[in-house]
């Protein structure tokens, strides 16, 4: 084999056990298109902090040649669609080759090696099919993630799970802990106990990560087509019903990823919570423990609005905190033709478009909105940004309600481009960071902590990381929730009038007649997001918690 190996770094001897870390995405940097959203932006700060930690940890993903998709802006300025092929010369070939079984048939695998030293990661390894060895089809399976087509989708986690498993016996490096996060690598667990033939032994290995608890977000599916797609590996239907215990014809990932696992964790308290009360198989589970989702504090804080805090040069914070402003609209004034006024409170909704995050919160009351927006004395600007599944119409069709609406509004507007670097610089620029999902629907939801970390208030209902966080009126502002037996429609009325309310009321009136409360807000926010909700103490919390018999 010509491809050797081995750490670059010395293995922290605190963090010697070798973890290998399964995700369907990473967000490791801006050049590198390996991701969709949330999921990925956490992966990413996971594997800098367990770099920075010396961490013996392996990350597993796949090399999707066309990305997520490429958001672009059709003629009238509605949302588009592009599959742009992606180029990344500074992977490393190894050369590797193997193959997996995919509806029955030998498919090609090879690996593309990313070092630690390039971004600041542990060692990831990305896997494609995209080899001469394979007919179209084959190729198929890593050209898109979260491909539309459920068998290609079936036949990419096949990838990541089997592929990923048989790397890591390519270059001899025996796991002694694999991380599924989210259940996307399942069929790893049925290739270990195809060779071991033992759930105890699958059990003492494998460990969990579940970020949803929306229906959408736990998968369930038909066990003859999984069956015919291969992703038992062979092994026969009555035996995977017994081993899953599932009395159905469903698959339930989500419920099996949780039997077959030692450790089990939700991403904040109450995700926990709520996990457990969704479990069905709760004699086959143990107790599932919560480690909170965090973000890379390093990767994601301005470093100049820490300097200034720090040294309590309050004067100097608001000032960088304005400049920070101006870049951001700078993109505002190019996409969108908009000059922005850094004098003027801005209002942000950045994360992907689904519909349980209610992107479109402000458009249940169209009286309301136009009052805000007209409002001379107390003024604001709101700026959307996010990237719905490409195939999720109704999700861009809000895009395209917001394209209409910031089109008759000159301080409305919405940006394309949604990833790494333009979620950076909008958090940067942000005076309110608003998070407004119909409450227990967010596990974590982690924007808003690399929000807090350049100067921007959290603006939120109580759900996913947010009660650990948030200290009303202190350090950032809590929307009463409304009753959650409610229809979802009669929740989206009520919560849109109790945003409204606390903008009206207490946010803009602090924003603009009392200054100074305003900044003491934003710089409670900086220091008390760090350093819990720095990624290294989740890091940390994986080996102490997760990763430990």
């Amino acid at each position: 084999m010509s491809f050797e190996f081995k750490h670059t770094y010395n293995i922290s001897e605190e963090y010697k056990k070798r973890v290998a870390y399964f995700c369907m995405e990473f967000g490791i940097d801006q050049a590198l298109k390996t991701y969709a959203g949330g999921l990925g932006f956490l992966a990413g700060s996971f594997m800098r902090s367990a770099f920075e930690l010396q961490q013996n940890i392996v990350g597993i993903g796949i090399m999707w040649k066309y990305g997520y998709y490429n958001q672009g802006r059709k003629q009238d300025q509605t949302m588009d669609v592009l599959f742009e092929e992606k180029k990344y010369g500074f992977l490393k070939e190894t050369k590797i080759k193997f193959s997996i079984k995919v509806a029955k048939h030998e498919v090609w695998v090879t690996a593309l090696y990313l070092d630690p030293q390039i971004f600041k990661t542990v060692p990831i390894f990305f896997l494609t099919t995209d080899l001469p060895e394979n007919d179209y089809l084959a190729k198929t399976i890593s050209h898109r993630l979260y491909d539309a087509n459920p068998e290609t989708a079936i036949a990419s986690a096949i990838l990541l799970g089997e592929g990923g498993a048989k790397l890591l016996e390519e270059i001899n490096w025996d796991p002694e802990i694999y991380h599924l996060n989210e259940s996307h690598a399942l069929p790893l667990a049925f290739y270990l106990y195809k060779k071991n033939k033992s759930i105890s032994e699958l059990k003492r290995k494998i460990v969990y990560t579940n970020h949803t608890p929306e229906e959408s977000g736990n998968q369930k599916t038909n066990l003859a087509l999984l069956d015919k797609m291969s992703y038992f590996c062979d092994i026969p239907i009555s035996e995977i019903v017994a081993i899953a215990k599932t009395d159905e014809d469903k698959l339930d990932h989500t419920e099996t990823a949780l039997t077959f696992s030692n450790k089990k964790n939700a991403v904040s308290a109450l995700h926990k919570k709520t996990l457990m009360s969704q479990c069905k198989n709760k004699e086959s589970i143990c107790d599932i423990i919560s480690i909170t989702n965090a973000q890379h504090f390093n990767y994601w804080h301005d470093q100049e609005l820490y300097h200034h805090l720090k040294n309590e040069d309050y004067e100097n914070l608001k000032i960088r905190k304005e400049s920070l402003k101006l870049k951001l609209f700078e993109i505002v004034a190019d996409q969108c033709g908009e000059i922005y006024d850094p004098n003027i409170c801005t209002i942000i909704f950045a994360k992907r478009f689904a519909g349980y995050k209610r992107p479109d919160i402000f458009f249940h009351n169209m009286e309301r909105f136009e009052n805000l927006l007209t409002n001379k004395q107390r003024p604001v600007q709101i700026i959307w940004a996010g990237k719905p599944y490409p195939m999720d119409y109704n999700g861009i069709g809000v895009f395209d309600k917001i394209v209409d609406i910031c089109n008759t509004h000159y301080n409305c507007a919405i940006l394309v481009g949604y990833e790494l670097k333009l979620s950076k610089i909008l958090k940067e620029g942000a005076d309110v960071w608003l998070n407004m999902p119909r409450l227990y629907h967010e596990a974590s939801g982690t924007s808003g902590m690399a929000a807090a970390m350049n100067g921007a208030v959290n603006v939120g209902l109580p759900d996913g990381w947010f009660p650990e966080f948030a200290k009303d009126k202190i350090n950032s502002f809590v929307v009463p929730p409304c009753d959650t037996t409610l229809p979802d429609h009669l929740q989206d009325d009520m919560d849109a009038e109790s945003l409204y309310n606390l903008l009206e009321k207490e946010i803009l009136p602090i924003y603009y007649d009392y200054p100074n409360r305003w900044q003491e807000i934003i710089r409670n926010g900086m220091k008390d997001i760090i350093p819990y909700f720095d990624s290294n103490r989740m890091a940390k919390e994986y080996y102490e918690k997760m990763y430990k018999p």
